[in-house]
């Protein structure tokens, strides 16, 4: 049986036009992170203004996407970031991808700008086609309201994209929301590198997906497929669940190999370990109310938690580890209650809670504000809604905020503040972190190998960033741990014809390459694959560690390595 034709939705914000294409042939095993980074190598101006009419958004969805492959609806949000300046892509969860394919798109690209700055857009995609619609409306509020008002406009089974007030700022910490599959939420984003404030110079203030009547997609060997489904789901549940809990339980872990961020990253454990630790929060579901939840359809990992108050009132969802590290020991916040409270002003506004923590942590030990004052942290978010002189520089990340405080102490790559999984213990997540043409971000290939062989680090980056890729490129969440093997087996059956173990190599290592020509187009060079002063000279731990791995080795990992019968059998998540 052929497979269903796949499309290319095409939106033109300066023409105010939308039209669909095949996608082309050769990008059949393109999708999410590999369609976004050829789309932009080969449509996109390097050079272009990030928030000008030039760059281009893109949303894309795994090759995978709208099947009844488990956990395989993941949507990547690419475009030249405006904080880094070069390629970018952010993973969310949540169904849009998943309604996308079924409504036969791969991918939306979005180029041009509305004539007018203030007007707000959204686009509005169904079985009927696509169409832009007004949105002024919706101009400036927050992803909740955003995403109540969508739901009094569209039916239940809709799913919504937008930005927050972040983005409309167009401030370089801004995120992509997307709703998850039980609610109306706006909890799931595609974070890091500013894809919100892309968004926002756009016009665009949300994107809504009516499924309608649509089925998944079948595959070209359908029941072959469906029993390969089944079986990759079965063999996760049958599992160790690493994720049952959440992401949260990391906390611990990291503070034990001196990798939890603290004050700024001057040291590696928090003295507020024991209150910060998600066991906690998965603790506090039976008392409070909430629970885990599936935040797509057909996922079988669950790691996503609904938060509630000590009433029993709902606060956030998905509160993550990476936030609990940034927004929590980075910025010495004492209790894990204190940043869900932070986490969901990150939400209403569109932050990624790793850029902001950085920010206010950086803000902090400037001496602007007290270590771990949170009713202080709570009024900057009002500040950046207002496009204050803080607020811009807070919601600007990182960087933004080391200019505004003349703060010398930056922990950032590339641009992008550092997550939260500290490269001095973790040498070879160093050389990722340094090399990734996205900057610093665990996404690329996390490695939690402490004490690895300085001889091993650049191999094993570089494998564990071609296996994510490959994941990134097939819709699959890194959680439920899909191998190269796994996945281009179940590109075979999708396509009808054999994937080899080359074959899903060179794919994975095809998008490095495109997001490094990029970058080279960009005009960056190996100068910029460095870590901060900071990495390289203050330590942590009782191995005083700073990150010291010689400049020949990350160069190395842009080397493409034999292929090791190792590589398929690594699985995406860190």
């Amino acid at each position: 049986m052929a497979v269903s034709p796949v499309q290319l939705l095409r939106v033109d914000m300066s023409r105010m036009s939308v039209e669909s294409e095949p996608l082309p042939e050769a990008w059949t095993l393109l999708g999410g992170r590999a369609l976004s980074s050829r789309i932009l190598l080969e449509e996109c101006d390097a050079t272009c203004d990030p928030l000008g009419p030039e760059n281009l958004l893109i949303f894309a969805g795994g090759v995978l996407g709208g099947t009844a492959a488990p956990t395989s609806g993941r949507l990547s949000v690419g475009a030249k970031s405006p904080l880094t300046g070069g390629i970018k892509e952010a993973n969310a969860g949540g169904n849009p991808a998943q309604h996308l394919a079924r409504l036969g798109y791969r991918a939306i690209v979005v180029s041009g700008q509305p004539a007018d700055p203030d007007a707000r857009f959204g686009l509005e995609v169904d079985e009927q086609g696509a169409r832009l619609v007004a949105a002024d409306e919706l101009k400036g509020l927050w992803t909740y309201a955003t995403c109540e008002r969508l739901a009094e406009l569209y039916s239940k089974q809709a799913s919504f994209i937008c930005c927050g007030p972040a983005g409309e700022l167009r401030l370089g910490g801004a995120s992509v929301a997307c709703t998850d599959q039980e609610s109306r939420h706006p909890t799931r984003h595609a974070g890091r590198g500013g894809m919100g404030a892309v968004m926002g110079a756009k016009g665009l203030k949300f994107v809504a997906v009516e499924p309608g009547k649509t089925r998944l997609r079948r595959a070209a060997q359908h029941e072959e497929f469906l029993a390969l489904g089944k079986k990759f789901g079965r063999a996760y549940r049958d599992g160790p669940q690493p994720f049952a809990k959440g992401t949260v339980v990391g906390v611990q872990f990291a503070n034990v190999i001196h990798s939890l961020p603290t004050r700024n990253r001057i040291a590696g454990q928090s003295s507020h370990v024991d209150t910060l630790d998600g066991n906690l929060i998965y603790e506090s579901l039976a008392e409070r109310g909430g629970g885990m939840h599936n935040c797509l359809t057909g996922c079988v990992v669950q790691c996503s938690n609904v938060v509630h108050d000590a009433e029993g009132n709902y606060k956030t969802s998905a509160l993550e580890f990476e936030t609990l590290a940034l927004l929590g020991a980075n910025c010495d916040v004492e209790h894990w209650d204190d940043v869900a409270d932070l986490d969901r002003l990150c939400d209403e506004l569109g932050l990624d809670t790793i850029e902001t923590g950085a920010a206010i942590a950086i803000l902090m030990e400037a001496g602007r504000m007290k270590w771990g004052d949170v009713d202080s942290m709570k009024a900057l978010f009002y500040e950046i809604a207002e496009g204050s002189e803080l607020g811009r520089a807070i919601g600007g990340g990182a960087v933004a905020t080391g200019r505004y405080t003349g703060h010398h102490r930056v922990p950032a790559v590339k641009g992008q503040a550092i997550p939260a999984w500290d490269p001095r213990p973790l040498k070879a997540t160093g050389a990722t972190y340094a090399t990734s043409a996205m900057g610093a971000d665990h996404t690329a290939g996390l490695l939690l190998e402490t004490g690895m062989p300085v001889e091993d680090c650049a191999q094993h980056s570089q494998e564990k960033q071609i296996v994510n890729a490959i994941c990134d490129g097939s819709g699959f969440c890194e959680f439920i741990g899909p191998t190269p093997d796994d996945i281009r087996i179940f590109y075979g059956f999708m396509i009808g014809r054999e994937v080899s173990r080359e074959e899903i190599a060179d794919l994975g290592w095809q998008v490095l390459e495109d997001e490094w020509e990029f970058n080279r187009r960009a005009g960056f060079t190996v100068a910029d694959d460095v870590l901060p002063e900071c990495m390289l000279t203050d330590p942590v731990g009782p191995a005083s560690d700073v990150f010291d791995l010689p400049a020949e080795v990350l160069a190395d990992v842009k080397v493409r390595k034999p292929l090791r019968p190792e590589l398929f059998s690594i699985k995406a998540a860190g």
